[in-house]
């Protein structure tokens, strides 16, 4: 799953609860569902991160060079 489809999906299950209409046990299965979908979008934003310092160090190390 890509971080769009999983941020989208987390979009969806956000509205639908605050139009409240949700019984307990379906509220229960979508915040569980949510909580792993942030987690994934957190992996992601993490490792997006870690590979952009990457680029901007090897970036840095060229101009050093220059």
């Amino acid at each position: 799953m890509t971080y769009t489809e999983a941020f989208d999906e987390l979009q969806e299950i956000v509205a639908e609860i605050e139009k409240g209409e949700t019984t307990v046990d379906v509220l229960s299965q979508k915040v569980k569902r949510a909580s792993e979908l942030i987690q994934l979008c957190k992996k992601t934003l993490r490792e997006t991160e870690g590979d952009v310092n990457t680029i901007l160090q090897e970036l840095a190390k060229q101009d050093e060079k220059i």
